[in-house]
């Protein structure tokens, strides 16, 4: 061949260059199809030499079909097109496989319908020759069953076990999946490198680095092929497979490609099939886990793969010709050229400038227009639409180093983000360096999306949801400072909305059980489930706030003292001062509006002092009002205690629970000293001295100190002998005249006057009497009375008109049978607390559904006193059956609210039955003609007592004509529809809720000004404590874990430890009529009231609550009144003012009657209420009452024993 080759180049002189090359430089181009013609265009030889010439070169290319060709033999140099050896490889695997498999299939059928004849023959022979004939000839069958059997299970281990290495299932298969679709990509890569060489080339395998890859990878696809051959159950189609075809037309040419020292392109383009596979391997890796986004992936790579298949199909038709015309109509396009042409095909638009010239390529081109036409209108704009649709709010927080983040999920809409942002970012906090991320399944509508944008320095949206772990840890919910979940206020099932967001407590603790957890609870019973997670921990921080309990907790407070709701709503709410010029009860109110909760350590200054005196020297020196401390006991267990009385001595790094305009004006109690700032007046200069330099850093240790007394038991009682003040006060000499200190001597406490003006002899053990009768519940916290049918607390309106109730509490309630319970236990029982005595206890009438009283019955029948009327609130004859015009206090309520879409009709029922009861008129000398008969006069007009000053309770007026006057508190969904309420007001309908009239009288309440305790609790965790306790009436986590096992409260024997849990101050209105305070009434200051009333009996005075028009020099007959927060130390006060107090439990008062009214369980030991404070009555005035009003007494708590 070589010699052949030395010849036809000396044939010519145009030829001898072509001829002495014994190698082509390592390519023949495809055009180079008669090395004669090439060399002819460079010589001027005639026509006859070229034809001998051609003839020469023709005769050696029948010798190369005969000389085989060796691996010593080199590529030829003439041209020679080796085409049909690489694709016949391919064509003979593929037929001949499918031959193969084919005459298997027949062959198998075949022996099949041989072997079913057969053995039907042999069953009739059975038959006919005998059981003894047919066990001998069965034998050997047998023994060939056997060795089938054996070949049959080697044969199924065999294909199980590449069935296992080529799933997913495994580890070895996932590596191996993908492993092979790795270098299908890399042969496919191989490919794209190749293709900028000529289609045919000789190439030698031991030089061409990347034949040898190729070669490497393509022996990798045939074991591969192998396995899955062995796994596949079904030959026939798995030769059939796409994967097997690419296989076909892949492998085999590799193999002759080193066989013949030529590589030729042909069909390798069909490796980019293998991307279709893209969306599996993805999935396999746990990359895609989205429907949409393996969707978006299944469409990129059929399209894709599609694309790039057809290119190379065209490649290699254009650039060889078409085999008919002796491959000379060929033109040269690279690969990439011919990807363009296949895009602009697809997409219609075909510029021209690109096109297909072969007869081949052309007929192609017909047949890919009407596939790829389709394909490009049907999966673009599908494509296109889920990378639109992608997540707008679908990344992930990036944390910021030295800024904490909190994530806020749950019920997230522009109401409640605004409301949760306006109080979380209020001015008034210290630098709040917390960036808020909330997260949420919806994405927010435009308004809210402005909402963020306005914050969007602090504040992060992303889409996802806490129920899946992939987008918790998107928002890094692992470093996390709190999680915060909000809940639907005015959902229609407040069950199935705590279910859900039990659910993201139980999600999100699952995930990381260390995050600390805030969430919102519409139902007080639901709050039983959260402690069945593990994780849950009250003490690690995590909180529930219950918006039913709170909001209850709230109303029963004011029914104790009327506008207590509204002054402790404004107290953990941020709000800004507004300040007004004009000498109206405006001014006032919003004064103590921007005064808020917060807490400091305390100064070491005020070591060693009591807890009245450091009370006094705050609130006269640092202008600061000091309400509470936090106790840490030795187990270093902490409880807040309230207005705790002077036998407590403060310790080093004691918390202090403060109310003030701003977190600034607290740190004085941080910074005060002593030694600097005795003699300054101006609390704004009190500023960190010299010598506190040095215990500065001490602060953040303060926690960690354990809280100590100077006398402690072990009981959980603190006992503590009283102590005299230790260090001189600050205050004038006038003021260090008073002494305190005296909080259990009779002779020096404020004696009540007690709802029932009638008292009669007892003796000092009378309260704790009879250990073996339970009138507590198992925790001493709340009054607790046998298990009662609800049958037995029925009033008919008769007989509610002849008990003639007063100073009692009337439950307007509208439900009906199928109304989500709204939760009447959390209502009652601050009204139940045992910090008040029996006979002080108001007696509770539930006017409303019976169907529905009856589903909340099983929650209060443990309480006493406790009567329901069956009716409709809209009623007035019922109304007047209980007395309304005597009554304490009228709540309205609503279990219908939420099924309302309207905003505007959700308090429809209850703005009726208000504006009902202020219409109606009362004849005042039928009430005192009725009480006289039943031997007891109405509150207010007592003849039989001394004075009729107030100490506590609501004060009202003698008689009431008119239901104007009546106290009502109203409970709204809706805060807009409080302009209904009052027809007199002036408020404007976009007024906000604190600045209406209603709110600030403490007429309406709102469930809406809970959302404030959401970041109130985040920021101290404390002030949650501190509110429930205060509004609760003694609510702490082991009584809920009680609740939680029986969903009732359970009766406990009185024993020292739980009559020690009484010992608890509570919420009371000190009037200003009459009694020892009666001269700072008239023009006294507010300060000095506050200096005796806590000096002198323990008392801690901290609001006021006065006469709307009381600024007017005219008299006016209006009884609303408004809340003044924390007024100043020279506010001037006025005759009519009430004083809301923190009083102390009083144990002198329980030897009124207590006895009696244990053993009866009398209403009307509750109904006799009196209004007035005075000066202690004398032991003997009391011993030498007549003892036929003793008598009398008994005889009607007998017959009214059923109340």
């Amino acid at each position: 061949m070589a010699n052949g080759g030395s010849g036809g180049g000396s044939g010519g002189g145009g030829g001898g260059g072509g001829g002495s090359t014994l190698r082509m430089s390592s390519n023949i181009h495809a055009n180079l199809l008669s090395l004669d013609a090439s060399s002819s265009s460079s010589s001027s030889s005639s026509s006859s030499s070229s034809s001998s010439s051609s003839s020469s070169v023709h005769e050696p290319k029948m010798d190369a079909l005969i000389i085989p060709v060796t691996m010593e033999v080199p590529c030829d140099s003439r041209g020679q097109r080796m085409w049909w050896a690489f694709l016949a490889s391919s064509m003979v695997t593929f037929f001949g496989g499918l031959f193969i498999i084919l005459l298997w299939r027949t062959l198998k059928y075949l022996w099949t319908v041989c072997c079913h004849c057969g053995g039907k023959t042999k069953e009739a022979q059975k038959i006919n020759n005998g059981s003894s004939q047919a066990d001998g000839t069965l034998k050997p069958v047998d023994e060939k069953e056997e060795a089938v059997a054996a070949e049959v299970g080697w044969m199924t281990s065999v294909k199980d076990w590449a069935g296992v290495m080529i799933s997913a299932q495994t580890l070895t298969g996932r590596v191996l999946v993908v492993l092979v679709f790795a270098l299908s990509i890399g042969a496919l890569v191989i490919y794209f490198i190749d293709s900028s060489n000529p289609i045919e080339s000789c190439q030698n395998f031991y030089k061409d680095f990347t034949l040898q890859i190729d070669m490497a990878f393509n022996v990798f696809f045939l074991l591969y092929f192998g396995l899955r051959f062995i796994a596949a159950n079904d030959k026939l189609w798995f030769w059939l497979e796409v994967n097997s075809v690419v296989d076909f037309f892949t492998v085999p040419p590799v193999f002759v490609s080193v066989y013949l020292n030529r590589s030729w392109l042909g069909l390798r383009f069909l490796r980019a099939l293998r991307l279709i596979q893209f969306s599996e391997i993805l999935q396999f890796l746990n990359i895609l886990k989205t429907s949409n986004s393996i969707k978006l992936v299944n469409l990129l790579s059929i399209f894709i793969s599609t694309w790039l298949t057809a290119a190379g199909f065209i490649h290699l038709v254009e650039n060889s010709g078409d085999p008919w015309e002796n491959f000379q109509n060929n033109q040269a396009l690279t690969y990439w050229e011919c990807v363009y042409l296949l895009m602009v095909t697809m997409s219609t638009v075909g510029y021209g400038d690109v096109y297909a010239k072969t007869t081949l390529g052309r007929l192609f081109m017909v047949f890919f227009i009407l596939g790829g036409l389709a394909m490009f209108a049907s999966y673009v704009p599908e494509i296109i639409e889920l990378i639109g649709n992608r997540k707008k709010y679908g990344g992930s927080y990036s944390a910021v180093s030295g800024r904490k983040h909190i994530v806020v999920c749950g019920h997230i809409t522009l109401e409640s983000v605004s409301n949760f942002l306006k109080d979380f970012l209020h001015k008034d906090r210290d630098d709040v360096n917390v960036e808020i991320v909330f997260l949420h399944n919806i994405s927010p509508n435009l308004e809210l999306e402005a909402l963020f944008k306005r914050h969007f320095t602090q504040v992060e949206f992303y889409q996802g949801s806490v129920l899946n772990p992939h987008d918790l840890a998107r928002v890094k919910i692992e470093s996390a400072d709190a999680c915060l979940i909000l809940a639907n206020k005015y959902c229609a099932d407040p069950d199935a909305e705590d279910a859900s967001n039990i659910m993201r407590v139980i999600s999100i603790k699952n995930y990381h059980p260390k995050i600390r957890i805030i969430t919102q609870m519409l139902q007080y019973h639901n709050k039983a489930h959260l402690l069945n997670i593990p994780s849950w921990n009250w003490k690690e921080g995590d909180d529930a706030i219950c918006l039913a309990e709170l909001k209850l907790g709230f109303i029963a407070q004011s029914c104790l003292a009327q506008g207590l709701s509204t002054m402790l709503a404004n107290l953990f709410s941020m709000r800004s001062f507004i300040k007004i010029e004009e000498d109206t009860w405006q001014k006032y109110y919003l004064e103590g509006v921007s005064n808020e909760m917060y807490t400091e350590y305390l100064s070491s200054a005020f070591v060693g002092l009591s807890f009245p005196t450091v009370c006094e020297l705050c609130f006269v020196k640092l202008k600061l009002l000091m309400i509470a401390i936090e106790y840490k006991s030795a187990n270093r267990e902490s409880r807040i205690l309230i207005n705790p009385g002077n036998h407590l001595k403060i310790q080093e790094g004691t918390l202090g629970f403060f109310i003030a305009s701003d977190a600034k004006e607290v740190k004085r109690a941080f910074f005060y000293c002593k030694a600097c700032h005795d003699d300054i007046t101006d609390p704004k200069r009190i500023k960190k001295c010299g010598c506190k330099r040095l215990k500065v850093g001490a602060r953040s240790r303060y926690p960690k100190d354990p809280f100590e007394f100077k006398n402690t038991t072990h009981s959980s009682r603190l006992v503590t002998e009283p102590v005299e003040d230790e260090q001189p006060s600050t205050l004038s000499p006038k003021k260090k005249q008073r002494n305190g200190g005296m909080r259990n001597s009779p002779s020096s406490s404020p004696k009540l006057m007690r709802h029932d003006p009638l008292l009669i002899p007892g003796n000092d053990q009378i309260d704790n009497m009879d250990s073996n009768v339970k009138k507590y519940d198992s925790t001493g916290m709340f009054h607790w009375c046998a298990p009662k049918e609800i049958e037995k607390v029925i009033l008919t309106r008769s007989e509610a008109a002849m008990t003639v109730l007063s100073g009692h509490v009337v439950v307007c309630i509208f439900g009906d049978v199928s109304s989500a319970l709204i939760g009447l236990r959390n209502l009652v029982m601050p009204l139940r607390a045992s910090n008040f005595h029996y006979h002080e206890l108001k007696h509770i009438v539930f006017v409303g559904s019976i169907e529905y009283l009856k589903r909340e019955w099983e929650t209060l029948h443990n309480f006493p006193k406790v009567s329901i009327l069956p009716g409709t609130p809209l009623s007035r004859a019922d109304l007047r059956a209980v007395n309304i015009n005597l009554c304490d206090m009228c709540v309205i309520l609503s279990a219908n609210q939420n099924n309302i879409d309207d905003t505007s009709l959700q308090d429809k029922e209850c703005i009726l039955a208000s504006l009902n009861i202020k219409s109606m008129q009362f004849d005042d000398s039928i009430g005192v003609l009725q009480a006289n008969s039943q031997g007891f006069t109405p509150p207010g007009m007592d003849r039989s007592s001394p004075d009729n000053s107030p100490v506590h309770g609501m004060l009202r007026q003698p008689s009431i004509t008119t239901g104007v006057n009546i106290p009502i508190i109203t409970e709204l969904v809706n805060d807009t529809n409080v302009q209904f309420l009052d027809q007199d007001d002036d408020d404007d309908p976009d007024t906000e809720l604190y600045l209406t009239q209603p709110f600030a009288c403490g007429t309406a309440f709102a469930v809406s000004v809970l959302d404030s305790l959401m970041s109130a609790t985040y920021f101290n965790d404390n002030i949650l404590t501190l509110i429930r306790t205060l509004v609760t009436g003694g609510a702490t986590p082991e009584l809920e874990a009680l609740i939680a096992e029986e969903n009732a409260l359970r009766g406990g024997y009185s024993t020292p430890q739980t009559l020690a849990n009484r010992d608890r101050c509570r919420v009371a209105q000190l009037a200003l009529l009459d009694g020892p305070f009666a001269d700072l009434g008239d023009g006294g200051c507010y300060g000095d009231l506050f200096c005796k009333a806590l000096k002198t009996y323990n008392m801690l005075c901290f609001g006021i609550y006065r006469l709307r028009d009381a600024h007017l020099s005219t008299p006016s007959q209006c009884t609303k009144r408004y809340v003044i927060t924390n007024p100043p130390y020279e506010f001037e006060l006025v005759p009519t003012d009430l004083i809301f107090c923190l009083m102390q439990f009083d144990h002198n008062a329980g030897q009124s009657r207590a006895s009696l009214s244990h053993s009866s369980h009398s209403s009307q030991s509750s109904s006799k209420k009196s209004s007035s404070v005075h000066s202690i009555p004398s032991t003997a005035n009391r011993q030498n009452r007549p003892k036929s009003r003793e008598s009398r007494d008994k005889q009607k708590y007998v017959q009214e024993e059923r109340l």
